[in-house]
């Protein structure tokens, strides 16, 4: 469950998603580090489109996805 105002980051990591997404030399699991936008280890697709999931808001019906993959 998500609450208005917070951001997507918190509600994946209040759900227990510690890892969304792979780095893309390794493939190694990434997820939240600095809560500012600047490390894009938190990048997920929402609503189709690769976002930062630390400045994104949480709102009704968003779709999200993790386990985003450069290519």
């Amino acid at each position: 469950m998500a609450y208005a105002g917070e951001t997507v980051a918190t509600a994946l990591l209040s759900a227990d998603f510690q890892e969304l997404r792979t780095s893309p030399r390794k493939g190694d699991a990434r997820g939240p580090f600095c809560f500012m936008g600047s490390c894009q280890e938190c990048l997920v697709q929402i609503d189709g489109r690769p976002r930062l999931a630390c400045q994104t808001r949480v709102s009704e019906g968003l779709s999200i996805e993790t386990g985003f993959k450069y290519e």
